[in-house]
């Protein structure tokens, strides 16, 4: 496979990156940050930045098997208004950009969190998210209310409803697409979920036995780039160790 990967640099983006190199795969790495893992090409795109997304696809050649936006910033005090932008309107610029470049039978692979597993409940908001510009952001957050936290929470529940909303417009293409909804993983910015959400990663944690690996995470999100997976589409795949399971239990009152 041919794929196209985002935030290749840290994390699981360059387990991603690594893996599908030792499975043969040729990867174009897109980051504001160079990757230390060994990739095809690299290519350097502030992904806050719509002229720069635009003029980073450009830089590449030919066509491609996958797009991976796995790119992301966490929930860290003083970065909302670039959460929203870097998460999920340069996510969505940069599904735009590659996707007349993606060859038929190819997948669009998005990392949104378990964080955004509440889009149900905020789907009046996700809405009127995906209905902005990058223009109307500081309006949509004022109007909003929106602090860094939630700027996070909201950013992800806007990618999973970006990969239900796109399915079949995709699958017209002979594209398709899914996303995958990871918990509490052991890579760099750990810490700031930790702070963001309080007590309840820990306890989250200590239940489900430890975080996840970023080599687990990126297992599955090649599983769903390749064909192996090919009557996989349009769904959220959640990662967490039994996370949610355990916390549905408890509201539900299953044990017993």
């Amino acid at each position: 496979m041919r794929l196209a990967l985002t935030g290749a640099a840290t994390g699981i983006g360059a387990e991603v990156a690594r893996k599908a190199k030792e499975q043969g795969h040729e990867v174009i790495a897109f980051d504001i940050t160079q990757p230390s893992v060994s990739v095809d090409q690299y290519v350097q795109v502030d992904l806050s930045d719509p002229t720069a997304i635009a003029n980073a696809v450009n830089t590449t050649q030919g066509t491609f098997d996958a797009l991976i936006n796995n790119a992301g910033l966490p929930p860290r005090e003083g970065l909302g208004r670039k959460v929203l932008e870097v998460n999920y309107f340069g996510l969505r610029d940069m599904t735009q950009a590659m996707a007349p470049r993606l060859n038929a039978g190819g997948a669009i692979v998005h990392t949104a969190s378990r964080a955004g597993a509440f889009w149900r409940d905020n789907v009046a908001q996700v809405k009127a998210l995906r209905a902005c510009s990058w223009g109307d952001i500081d309006a949509f957050i004022q109007s909003h209310d929106i602090d860094d936290t939630r700027a996070y929470n909201l950013s992800k529940e806007a990618v999973i409803v970006e990969t239900i909303a796109t399915t079949e417009a995709f699958l017209a293409q002979g594209i398709r697409v899914n996303c995958v909804s990871p918990a509490a993983v052991s890579t760099g910015i750990l810490d700031d979920f930790t702070k963001a959400f309080g007590p309840k990663v820990a306890k989250n944690i200590a239940r489900a036995g430890r975080p996840g690996h970023p080599s687990e995470i990126a297992d599955v999100i090649l599983y769903l780039a390749s064909a192996q997976s090919a009557w996989i589409k349009g769904q959220d795949i959640t990662i967490d160790g039994g996370m949610s399971a355990m916390g549905m239990t408890d509201m539900m009152e299953l044990k017993g």
